[in-house]
């Protein structure tokens, strides 16, 4: 009998305990929420829920009010009788407004955005699921503050304030992405990242290259993809976690799938994630759009001939499509309280897509005038992988409070197919690039109001270009000339030390300084092209260094001044490459660069009203000198010279120019009672020394104004959104040299290029039955506008049927 009572006893305790397990949920979409902190000051205890959204509220039963605290929810109490009254569900209100974020871009460590002297935005990720964006470009330029430039539907080149491609700087979990190869013209890898499998992104704007180095001119987009959990359980009991998405859209066809699962035990955990996506042609709007933007003709290939045929469906945007195939797995082993150890593998690869803005460029004399000039422009499958291990040490001593060691190896592919119409030969260029880098990273508050941050950076990229000739009818292969030196490397090594002081807790002053090293070499190879040099050296090195004011006179309320300056180093594709950018003008290489230097000030300041309103807004003006362009040059004495069967006019990428961007970042954000309204807008303007005079001329990536406006409701398990997107006007005048003879942009009356100006309607639908199901649903661009965005090859999509299922365990 006794033992009887004993076994019914501990079943009614486990059955209790079991009761006592609290889950955190968001008030309006279900969302479970981890990470927040659990406490009671009477008496003094504290916990945290796990990725689950779990705690055991057993330790808090003498404590005599429950407090919930996380960043992205109001502060929130309760007894452990109302707890108990909910029946252990927590229910956190959406906090919009606040100046309390955590920020990693700053620094490297986490840090108190409203202590940070910096433009930092970082993207909701809640909001990122409600938006849908299809690829890690449309990610960025949800934030409204990034401009997205595309050549082609597998493209995304992200502008931030008045710099793109190897002036803005991509970062994925601690590792510098840009290469050797980063070049100057439009770039789209950024879409190798995985926008479903991301856990934050920041983007940080102005020079960053104290704590990042080179290339951080305009800024730095810093993406952390999604970390494994341990368990917390204290019965041993492994964490298991995932989330499935699969969704569909109309104007791309676009079939995507994602699953990402987590098994956590005590000191290790695993996660796997993988994405597929599927898109077909893309169709443009059919309202309001010149006639030249039409895909009018297409090329096909029958029986060894080139056939120009019309395009019956002419906003089908035909040859676009393409497809992608993410995976991602990470090892965390966690064998002491103060060491954590990771292991990460990254794999992306696409299909093959065409260079859509290659696909629509008639030839104007010869014997296939008024032809389309190429019969195929397309990339090969653009690859990506990264093995990187990361080491994080919290335990202080004398030199440090935390350390962090982040090992990184890189592979990318990317390579170029072209033959022109009619022609027999199909021209290949392939470059696979092994990039190695180390950073090592301290922090260590060494007084009371002094807090520094030191570390070194180590980077090799080593470069392997081959090219080749491929007769389409006999399969003969013969080589021609590289894109770039082949096995040429490049070298960066740096040291940095900021520090942040307190003087008084409404002052903040923060500082820093870097040192960097960089090594060139390439061998040229002149079977195929003249050179006048077989050999190249470079060894230089910069100073770049930073310093910042913040003050706050309220907790509500931020001013910050920061100047600073950068510097971008030449890389390969600077010095070595050899291409065609234009029908007509061939750029050689130039061994005797040196690095862009760029400085920048900025004025800014946040205030929040109640919890209510917010307004943010930042003026800066950047300055670069020494900047790189392509000027008219001569090689072996010559202006001219005769490549791939035609006579190009011969320019070098050189130290020539000096640019100017100045501008306004500004932001308002309203919400009472689930109604929100938020607006944000850009405006840019930016001025380039034409490298032939003293005179300036419009900068190519200063993009128009560009902005948006949300209107949102939320209540209980809906939300909605209806909002529109806008980009200015820019007439021919305002448009960079460059740009004025480019195709892709629209004619006015006298035949000059111009940006019309645009905006669309959209709108968006979440419906969130439980805390494990999300369905959203929306239509962009309602109106179904014909239009291109600014220097991009490709019309935006028209009227676009989005919807998606996502469902958590």
């Amino acid at each position: 009998m006794q033992n009887r009572m004993l076994a019914i006893a501990m079943m009614l305790f486990t059955i209790i305990a079991k009761a006592q397990i609290v889950t955190v949920i968001d008030k309006n979409t279900q969302q479970t929420i981890p990470g927040v902190v659990v406490y009671s000051n009477n008496p003094q205890l504290s916990s945290q829920t796990n990725a689950k959204g779990q705690f055991d509220l057993s330790v808090f039963k003498a404590a005599d009010t429950i407090n919930f605290k996380i960043v992205s929810h109001i502060l929130t109490s309760y007894t452990y009788g109302q707890i108990e009254a909910l029946k252990y569900k927590v229910e956190l209100a959406d906090n919009p407004i606040s100046l309390s974020e955590v920020v990693v871009s700053s620094t490297k460590w986490e840090q108190k955005k409203i202590e940070t002297p910096n433009r930092i935005v970082s993207i909701n990720m809640k909001e990122a699921a409600f938006q849908n964006p299809q690829t890690s470009a449309d990610l960025l330029g949800m934030s409204g503050y990034a401009f997205i430039q595309k050549s082609q539907l597998g493209g995304g080149s992200p502008m931030l304030r008045g710099m793109a491609t190897n002036r803005v700087l991509l970062v994925i979990d601690g590792v510098r992405m840009n290469t050797a190869i980063f070049r100057s013209g439009n770039s789209q890898n950024v879409i190798s990242l995985d926008a479903n499998a991301m856990e934050s992104t920041e983007i940080l704007f102005g020079p960053g290259s104290v704590m990042y180095g080179s290339d951080a001119v305009g800024g730095v987009m810093s993406f952390t993809t999604i970390q494994p959990r341990l368990s917390e359980s204290e019965d041993n009991k492994p964490l298991l976690t995932g989330n499935a998405m699969t969704r569909i859209s109309t104007a791309n066809s676009e079939n995507t799938g994602h699953l990402d699962f987590n098994v956590g035990f005590k000191k290790l955990a695993l996660t796997t994630s993988f994405t597929y996506s599927k898109y077909g042609d893309l169709r443009s709007g059919s309202v309001g759009g010149a006639s030249y933007f039409y895909r009018k003709n297409y090329v096909i290939t029958y029986d060894d001939r080139d056939y120009m045929l019309p395009n019956n469906d002419s906003t089908l945007q035909v040859g676009s499509n393409y497809s992608q195939v993410n995976f991602l797995q990470k090892i965390r082993f966690q064998p002491i309280k103060h060491l954590d150890i990771e292991y990460g593998f990254h794999f992306s690869e696409t299909s093959k897509y065409n260079r859509y803005d290659r696909l629509y460029v008639m030839q104007t004399s010869g014997p296939y005038k008024n032809k389309l000039r190429w019969a195929e422009w397309y990339y090969g499958p653009q690859k990506w992988q990264m093995h990187r291990i990361g080491i994080t040490y919290n335990k202080s001593n004398i030199l440090f409070d935390k350390m962090k060691l982040i090992a990184a190896y890189q592979f990318f592919e990317e390579s170029r197919y072209d033959r022109e119409f009619m022609f027999r030969e199909l021209r290949m260029q392939k470059e696979n690039v092994d990039a190695y880098s180390l950073n090592i990273d301290f922090e260590k508050r060494v007084l009371e109001k002094v807090t520094l941050s030191y570390g070194f950076e180590s980077v090799y990229n080593k470069v392997s270009s081959v090219a080749s000739l491929t007769h389409v009818i006999t399969d003969e292969i013969t080589p021609t000339v590289t894109r770039y030196p082949d096995g040429s490397t490049w070298q960066s090594n740096g040291l940095y030390l900021t520090a942040k002081y307190q003087p008084h807790p409404k002052w903040t002053i923060n500082g820093g300084l870097r040192y960097n090293h960089f090594l060139i070499k390439a061998d040229f190879d002149t079977t195929f092209f003249p050179f006048p040099f077989t050999s190249t050296k470079m060894s230089t090195g910069s100073f770049s260094g930073s310093l910042g004011f913040v003050y706050s006179p309220q907790p509500s309320w931020q001013v910050y001044a920061n100047g600073s300056n950068g510097f971008r180093a030449p890389n390969i594709d600077d010095m070595g490459k050899v291409f065609e950018s234009v029908p007509g003008y061939l750029v050689v290489p130039n061994p005797d660069l040196k690095p862009e230097q760029v400085y920048n000030a900025e004025l800014g300041t946040v205030k929040t009203f109640s919890r209510f309103i917010k307004v943010d807004a930042t003026i800066y003006n950047t300055w670069l000198r020494d900047a790189m362009v392509r000027k008219n040059a001569e090689f072996n004495g010559d202006t001219t010279i005769r490549y791939l069967g035609n006579k190009s006019r011969i320019q070098s990428i050189q130290n020539v120019a000096k640019i100017n961007v100045y501008g306004i970042q500004a932001g308002i954000e309203l919400y009472y009672k689930g109604i929100g309204l938020k607006s944000n807008i850009s405006y840019q303007n930016g001025k380039e020394q034409a490298p032939d005079s003293l005179v300036y001329y419009p900068l190519r990536h200063a993009a128009p104004t560009f902005g948006s406006t949300h209107l949102t409701y939320e209540h209980k398990k809906f939300k909605f959104d209806l909002y529109a997107v806008y980009n200015a006007k820019m007439d021919y005048e305002n448009l960079a040299l460059t740009e004025r003879t480019n195709a892709s942009y629209a004619r006015d009356e006298k035949g000059n290029a111009y940006v019309k100006e645009w905006y669309t309607l959209n709108f968006k639908a979440g419906f969130y039955p439980s805390q494990y199901i999300a369905l959203t649903a929306g239509v962009e661009n309602i109106t179904d506008l014909m239009y291109r965005p600014y220097s991009s090859g490709i019309n935006a999509p028209g009227r676009n049927f989005i919807a998606s299922l996502r469902a958590k365990f």
